[in-house]
């Protein structure tokens, strides 16, 4: 059976009280659209997606041209292709990718293109292949991306990621259920995740947005200096860079446009300094990274940089990510969210980090957000590492948070506050 058709029959009957399937995935597309990019009128869209995705990208090409777009251009990953390259391309393949192509994304978004994202590959599609090929080709994908994913990472752009279930990916968090069924399970929490089982998805992720606000506002009035993880395999402290901002929720991008960059989103987070970590950490969820899949990470930070890495699945690919550059070795990110979010409430592990990085507090190695430094957009590179920021060609979330960890906030003064307590808010 074709796939893309596969990926369109829970349509057929669907619903959510009185909302059909095929409303909820309109509604999505408009979200996408009007929310997650808040995309404006005349702007170009760049957007890439699964071939499975086509009935969504179809609806979101739609309603950006409703909204003004003036382009819209879609970009399609066919991964029984990527597993063909890895059977058959020669050796030198996989050190190689087309610059040429990234060169042309990283100027259309300083041509004021916005960015979407559908997520929905399968989490182990690389899983058989071998572990160096994978490292190779990922290394050379992050070089060549380094032009674009600067200007994401200083959110010159207004971005959005979206997910969609595809037939690969619902088997991989539904294995025991029929092929039907797994897709019909995971769109009925794709739904409820980007909130558009509600009367007024557009009034419910303004409130939600408020609701992060207001931790956000509460950190940054804090302006503590360090974060303290503690839970059965963590004791890490995650020193904070210097004029750090806690961001979540919605964000004013460097354009003027406000928008989400993750949907679904739970989290608030922020810039560690990149060489005021300590301790070591375990990873709470499977962490699938570009098709291969590394589990139970575990790692130990000294002076900002990892000195120790091992998983029990996946340690060749983890090894060869840390070695990607030296900041690679690094934090980038740290984000908190709690236990009790609707994501970890699911009970479901979705094998694909925009939902799981929303069930658990994380850490991510590699680039560090310049908009989560104040003023951070007018500051050279140089200036940013003065502030702690890290510079690296990748930027990998897992994710670390769980029912039994605390997290202590370390003032300036050396004085440790209560923050989280069993994986939840002390107030």
């Amino acid at each position: 059976m074709d796939q893309t058709a596969l990926a369109e029959r829970p349509a057929a009957g669907l619903t959510n009280g009185s909302i059909p399937f095929e409303a909820r995935l309109d509604r999505l597309a408009d979200v996408a659209v009007n929310v997650g990019l808040g995309l404006a009128r005349g702007q170009e869209l760049f957007m890439t997606a699964p071939t499975d995705a086509l009935p969504l990208v179809r609806r979101i090409t739609e309603h950006a041209y409703k909204a003004g777009a003036k382009l819209v251009t879609a970009i399609f990953a066919d991964e029984p292709s990527t597993l063909l390259r890895f059977r058959y391309a020669p050796d030198e393949s996989f050190d190689y990718a087309p610059q040429w192509f990234f060169d042309g994304v990283a100027n259309a978004f300083r041509s004021g293109a916005a960015r979407l994202a559908i997520a929905g590959a399968d989490p182990v599609l690389l899983a058989k292949e071998d572990p160096e090929k994978v490292s190779r080709a990922n290394a050379a994908l992050s070089k060549a991306y380094r032009p674009a994913l600067e200007l994401i990472t200083r959110h010159d752009i207004n971005w959005t990621i979206v997910p969609c279930a595809t037939p690969a990916w619902a088997r991989a968090v539904f294995p025991h259920a029929s092929q039907e069924a797994a897709l019909e399970q995971l769109w009925e929490a794709i739904f409820a995740a980007t909130r558009v089982n509600t009367p007024d998805p557009v009034a419910a992720w303004r409130k939600h947005s408020a609701d992060l606000q207001r931790r956000v506002e509460f950190l940054n009035q804090r302006r503590y200096s360090a974060l303290h993880f503690r839970s059965s395999g963590t004791d890490l402290r995650v020193g904070l860079a210097d004029d750090h901002l806690w961001q979540g929720g919605g964000s004013t991008a460097n354009n003027g446009i406000f928008g989400f960059p993750n949907m679904p989103t739970e989290e608030v987070f922020t810039t560690p300094h990149k060489d005021r970590t300590d301790g070591f950490v375990t990873s709470t969820k499977p962490l699938s990274h570009q098709g291969s899949l590394i589990e139970n990470i575990r790692v130990r930070f000294e002076a900002g940089r990892i000195t120790e890495a091992s998983a029990t699945t996946g340690e060749t690919v983890l090894q060869r990510l840390i070695d990607t550059d030296e900041g690679a070795r690094r934090l980038g990110e740290v984000a908190l969210v709690p236990h009790s979010s609707p994501i970890a409430a699911s009970g479901l592990l979705f094998w694909n980090t925009l939902f799981d990085e929303n069930a658990a507090s994380h850490i991510a190695l590699g680039q560090a957000y310049s908009t989560c430094i104040r003023n951070g957009e007018n500051l050279s590179p140089e200036q940013l590492s003065g502030k702690g920021a890290n510079d690296s060609l990748i930027h990998v979330d897992w994710m670390i948070g769980s029912a039994a960890m605390d997290l202590d906030g370390i003032t300036a003064d050396g004085k440790a506050e209560r923050l989280m307590r069993q994986g939840e808010w002390v107030s």
